[in-house]
């Protein structure tokens, strides 16, 4: 397997948290953008290994509004020998009398019909394309407008689906990801919409980059600190 830095710390991330098992069958959620596509790259690489004891599918959930998956990701699929899949689900009409679409609602519903399909398959983990960066400016927003000191963690056991969550890319800086697409040749596709409104996301986003100065060491203390939690000291 290719030794790169995206890949060294998805190795590091597999290992600390044990995301993948012997005997796991894995659920990819594909979106075409550069995260799902790195996750889904990754995985792809590490069939080759001879000691490779798991089986993974990419399911492409595909809504009422959004757009196909580009050419060349389907290609790199091909390419990567991916097993690969489209569930069409109608987003638009499960929303509520005086509710609007948002990004929020409609991630909510692709993740729901992601475990209901890997429940239904004999999945046993779905692994989403969460970054460093996600789970960080996570941490800020639920803390800057909950209250709340909670975020994505890297692997999480649902109580409703018989399936658990792994993201593999914690450890890894959205930077880094751009900086491996770019040079794979997928950095451009990405997944938009005309529905899109992340103003709290992106808020979030500058505050993490003026809070660690965009270093991405930095970015990796702070991820250590949410592990090394000190009670004692806290109210």
């Amino acid at each position: 397997m290719e030794k790169n830095r995206l890949y060294s710390l998805i190795d590091k991330a597999v290992y600390d948290y044990k995301l993948i098992e012997p005997g796991d069958k894995i659920l990819i959620g594909a979106s075409g953008g550069k995260d799902s596509t790195a996750l889904i790259e990754y995985f792809a690489n590490r069939m080759r290994r001879p000691d490779c004891d798991f089986t993974f599918t990419a399911l492409y959930i595909h809504t009422d509004f959004a757009s196909p998956l580009p050419e060349g990701i389907l290609e790199s699929f091909k390419k990567w020998n991916v097993d690969f899949r489209i569930l069409d689900v109608n987003t638009l009409e499960r929303l509520k009398e005086g509710k609007k679409m948002s990004c929020y609602w409609c991630s909510s519903q692709r993740r729901l019909e992601l475990n209901r399909y890997a429940a239904e398959n004999g999945f046993n983990k779905v692994a989403l394309g969460h970054h460093l960066d996600d789970i960080l400016e996570t941490v800020l927003m639920n803390a800057l407008q909950k209250g709340v000191l909670s975020t994505m963690i890297p692997r999480l056991k649902y109580d409703k689906f018989p399936v658990t969550i792994i993201r593999p890319l914690c450890y890894a800086p959205v930077e880094v990801i751009i900086e491996h697409a770019k040079k794979q040749g997928y950095y451009g596709y990405t997944c938009t919409c005309t529905y899109q409104d992340n103003s709290d996301r992106k808020s979030a986003r500058k505050k993490l980059e003026v809070l660690t100065d965009g270093d991405q060491r930095k970015k990796m203390r702070l991820m250590t600190a949410l592990k090394n939690v000190n009670l004692e000291y806290l109210p």
